[in-house]
């Protein structure tokens, strides 16, 4: 069946859409998310009459463009070289996707995304920026997510330190109006504030503000971009989410997404769409990205597999994904703008979805768990107090591993935590480890290996930044994961600055990346979840390689 640029090879699952299709029709679905009628999700308008701005966006951001590059005009004079967005999450993903996909353009500015608390990769983009002709974006919905605010004052101090008063000529500011950051705007930067519509959740929030401006500085044709969004026909995404709704309910719920190498970032904003909205209730949605293509016999009846295709790519697969059963999805891809139609698209699947699986999809819940036990972490430590001290359960000359684990020697330990795994789970891989190629080889081997030998989805991110993607759906989905945290020690450390013109400093960004990757630890413990920490002591890469190999 098609249906504009996708395509569905359902097999048995044919007439379970079909009748999710028909149910779509029946309870007006289309019409009552257009009147935004939040009684599709909810009795109640919490958190949902004041999230669905994003239908409107791409046509209200397109009355604005003229308004964007008036504003960064004094941009080309400045000669700005390099732009670094401070952001996490919805605020910083959609850049992402833009500045990997279309890349770095003649005569405009590289973008470098950075959402991360880890130190040694802070003081990488310190060091190889042009601070001359450095801009830095601050981007943040609610204008007081911990992470922006500590990169924040480290940024705009090293900035003051080399430019004096003119440091605000360096800074630009997306938020929403009555933000504690639109007020810090104001004082500390003669730029400009763009002030988002508060209407749209963070990560619907793609072609709004904080992801079209980013995409203009760096020579997008927005317009095109915004225009292929509104192409985008609601029955399209309404249809690609009744039927992935429909099939959660059925335990398909465990959605494996190949892409185009180009387009792979893409995955990572669909990531957070998809998880953090459906994952909630215990119930929701598990997109499983980079997984190797394997042999069909690895796959349980627990997957959908969509497909993101140009004409080159091979159709083999598809055809024996069906032959075993499994529904799989393809996605046409003509050029590289269909980013637009596709993120719009996505968006109304992921409400849909919700409505079929019965949960709100603009809330996160229990996202704010860990928030809580970072924050006691950090007072603590501010009253210069120790934090309850966990002790490993293993520990040799490579690592040290705490939880509720079993067995003498690191194979035992891993294999045994590992088969407490039944039909219908996955395996995390939350990873504090300081971001580096090397790392993700190893991290992709090890990630290989488990799928090959346990034959289940295991997905991984990187820390602090998967709380702001997938940590809604590992406390509030159900509990099928089995959690392992990487962590090792912080060979470099920098100090976050209290407040903005001082060096004053109570704690450094090692020590809140630790306070993170704990405070998760102990709202996945309150949750019930199955989890462990593996603390690397030396080299991280030949550990994980040994990891790998004691499977």
């Amino acid at each position: 069946m098609k249906d504009a640029f996708i395509n569905y090879h359902l097999g048995n699952y044919q007439e379970l859409a079909r009748e999710a299709w028909k149910k779509t029709r029946k309870d007006d679905v289309a019409r009552r998310i257009r009147a935004k009628d939040y009684t599709l999700w909810s009795a109640s308008p919490d958190e949902i009459v004041n999230r669905l701005g994003w239908l409107d966006a791409p046509g209200q951001t397109l009355g604005k463009i003229d308004h964007i590059r008036k504003i960064l005009a004094p941009l080309d004079e400045k000669k700005i070289k390099d732009v670094i967005l401070l952001g996490m999450g919805g605020s910083s993903l959609a850049a992402e996707v833009f500045s990997k996909v279309f890349g770095a353009r003649a005569n405009y500015p590289q973008l470098i995304v950075l959402d991360t608390t880890d130190p040694a990769a802070i003081i990488n983009i310190a060091q190889k920026i042009s601070w001359d002709r450095a801009l830095f974006i601050v981007s943040s919905k609610s204008g007081k997510t911990l992470e922006i605010t500590s990169l924040f004052h480290f940024f705009y101090n090293e900035t003051r330190k080399r430019k004096g008063a003119d440091a605000g000529e360096h800074f630009i500011f997306i938020t929403d109006e009555g933000s504690p950051l639109a007020k810090t705007a104001r004082e500390f930067s003669p730029f400009h504030v763009f002030l988002n519509n508060p209407d749209i959740g963070g990560r619907y929030s793609a072609l709004s503000f904080f992801g079209i401006v980013p995409a203009a500085i760096i020579g997008m044709d927005v317009e095109k971009l915004l225009n292929n969004a509104k192409t985008a026909t609601d029955e399209t995404g309404i249809m690609l989410g009744a039927a992935l709704g429909t099939f959660a309910c059925q335990g398909r719920n465990k959605l494996t997404v190949h892409l185009t190498p180009r387009w792979k970032v893409f995955g990572d904003w669909l990531e957070q769409l998809i998880a953090e909205s459906t994952g909630k209730a215990g119930k929701g949605i598990l997109p499983v990205l980079d997984e190797p293509v394997g042999d069909v016999d690895l796959y349980n009846k627990d997957r959908v597999f969509v497909f993101f295709q140009d004409e080159n790519d091979d159709f083999s697969r598809i055809k024996n994904l069906n032959a075993t059963g499994h529904p799989v999805i393809t996605v046409r891809i003509k050029d590289d703008y269909d980013l637009g139609s596709q993120m719009y698209t996505w968006e109304i699947a992921t409400v849909v979805a919700a409505y079929f699986l019965g949960v709100n999809p603009f809330d996160q819940p229990d996202v704010e768990a860990t928030k809580i036990h970072t924050r006691k972490m950090i007072e603590a430590r501010q009253k210069k107090k120790s934090a309850e001290e966990q002790r490993p359960g293993f520990s040799n000359a490579d690592a040290s591993i705490y939880g509720d684990i079993t067995g003498n020697t690191l194979t035992d330990v891993l294999n045994t935590f590992l088969k407490q795994s039944r039909a219908g789970d996955y395996i995390c891989l939350q990873n504090y480890l300081s971001p580096s190629a090397e790392i993700d080889g190893a991290v992709a081997r090890l990630r290989a290996a488990i799928f090959k030998k346990y034959k289940l989805p295991v997905t991984h991110g990187y820390g602090p930044r998967y709380l702001h993607s997938t940590g809604q759906l590992h406390k509030g989905g159900a509990n099928r994961g089995l959690f392992m945290q990487l962590t090792g020690e912080n060979i470099v450390d920098v100090a976050i600055p209290e407040d903005l013109n001082t060096d004053r400093s109570f704690l450094s960004f090692g020590a809140l990346k630790d306070a993170q990757a704990q405070g998760d630890w102990r709202a996945l413990k309150e949750k019930g979840r199955r989890i462990i920490r593996i603390h690397c002591q030396k080299d991280a890469v030949i550990f994980l390689k040994k990891l790998t190999a004691s499977l």
